[in-house]
């Protein structure tokens, strides 16, 4: 068994999955804030020269998962795991936010593509040295990134549709 805690909450102006952008490259500008627990805080030392930060984060609203399902940017079926499906085994998501300032226990952070009250599990900083591969395929997705920008989300991965 694999247990973890949150280290804090993530907060946008998302209240519900349906209408939130579907990917961070659809929510440029987007603010949002994360308070971390107490226990956590002395983690953020060092943080601030970062800019952007690479968010874990548990899908508190996912029930269950499919095998196979239809993601966002396409009507055909493809596996969960060739998918950023919130429905997943795991109901771990990740985000790559900008970073816009730390007070205290509270990360001011920007491009938000998260739903209110979502549990924040860890926090990396995005090095573009390390993250960013010049060379790497798209699958499936090929072509279609833009129009992540413009998709929001609907209800299909909701809690009541699983």
């Amino acid at each position: 068994m694999i247990i973890y805690q949150s280290i804090g909450v993530i907060h946008s102006p998302f209240r519900d999955q349906e209408g939130m952008p579907i990917q961070p490259a659809g929510a440029q500008g987007n603010p949002g804030w994360i308070e971390i627990n107490d226990d956590y805080t002395e983690g953020l030392r060092n943080l601030e020269g970062f800019s952007h930060i690479i968010l874990l984060y548990h899908f508190h609203l996912s029930n269950g998962f499919d095998i196979e399902l239809t993601p966002f940017l396409d009507d055909t079926k493809r596996g969960v795991f060739a998918t950023r499906a919130p429905r997943r085994p795991n109901p771990i998501g990740l985000s790559i936010v900008k970073l816009v300032g730390i007070e205290g226990k509270i990360l001011k952070i920007e491009n938000l593509d998260v739903v209110d009250g979502t549990p924040l599990l860890d926090i990396k900083p995005y090095i573009p040295a390390f993250d960013a591969i010049a060379d790497a395929k798209s699958g499936w997705v090929q072509g279609k990134e833009e129009q992540a920008r413009d998709i929001r989300a609907d209800d299909r991965f909701s809690r009541e549709n699983g």
